[in-house]
């Protein structure tokens, strides 16, 4: 029996709100499912909450909101953060990533996001609504 975990995206203000939606989505209420990028994929490929069987949807709901609040400007504070803490032989790329974002270019934390989803589940599990 097909899981459908939904994000109410009206309800991600920025990314740190959006671990805490997906969180609860899955886990319920103080759920964890990731807290960045990796341990996202991670907790997607199983053992955290979805199915063994990898039977789940997740029904993103509102995601232009997400989209929004997810965008370049989210993005840009998100690489800001990461500067202090990064390799670096990678701080050339995040500081164009930053330029890029800073200047409303480039992928935002919304497309990584899907992309980490359509990476790491089988076509046809993220449905947005």
């Amino acid at each position: 029996m097909t899981v459908t975990y939904v994000i109410d995206g009206s309800q991600v203000t920025g990314l740190e709100r959006f671990w805490n939606v997906v969180g609860e989505a899955v886990n319920g209420p103080g759920g964890y499912f990731g807290r960045n990028p990796d341990s996202f994929a991670d907790c997607l490929r199983g053992g955290m909450g979805t199915p063994d069987d990898g039977d789940f949807v997740i029904e993103w709901r509102d995601h232009a909101r997400s989209a929004r609040a997810l965008g370049h400007e989210e993005t840009a504070r998100y690489l800001r953060g990461l500067l202090g803490r990064a390799d670096p032989s990678n701080l050339p790329r995040l500081r164009e990533e930053l330029a890029r974002a800073g200047a409303g270019l480039g992928p935002t934390l919304f497309d990584r996001l899907l992309e980490i989803i359509r990476d790491e589940t089988p076509a046809g599990t993220l449905r947005l609504r």
